[in-house]
């Protein structure tokens, strides 16, 4: 009898430091993604109605889907280049797909010829006057880079 409670003890023991564990690594993760995806912002043209919007609509714009806004003003997309660390963390963090899979998406559509590929921009400086310059532009920022001239989009 007095096994099969010390088996029984260390068992417990073991499960309370596994779920310990379990949970502080699920914490760390967590920590580590809302820093991540704070060092940037979607932002959109100033004329943009859209405050919020949610990720699959987000997602949607992005892959080139969804092609006007809901005032039926036509969404201009802008994107860094694909091996821009800022569009690789974007694509990860925020669209939840690798970069290469939206340059897929975007190449079919180009080349069957139901679509358009973004317009694809150099440098942040330029991605800012894009996006203040256009109507309906959407695109995505270095926090600090922010100014007046473009507005920042909530995803839910």
């Amino acid at each position: 009898m007095a096994y099969y409670k010390s088996t029984r003890f260390f068992r417990l023991s073991k499960f309370k430091t596994s779920c310990g564990c379990f949970l502080l690594v699920c914490f760390l993760l967590v920590m580590n993604n809302v820093e991540a995806s704070d060092h940037y912002q979607v932002v959109i043209h100033p004329d943009v109605k859209e405050e919020n919007i949610s990720v699959n609509v987000l997602r949607a714009i992005f892959s080139m889907r969804l092609r006007t806004w809901p005032n039926g003003e036509m969404v201009r997309v802008f994107v860094l280049p694909d091996d821009h660390e800022l569009h690789h963390d974007f694509a990860k963090e925020r669209l939840s797909v690798f970069p290469y899979q939206l340059r897929l998406a975007w190449d079919r559509l180009v080349f069957s010829g139901t679509g358009q590929a973004p317009v694809r921009v150099h440098s942040h400086d330029e991605m800012l006057a894009k996006i203040a310059s256009t109507p309906g532009a959407i695109g995505y920022l270095e926090t600090p880079l922010i100014n007046g001239n473009v507005h920042v989009l909530n995803i839910r």
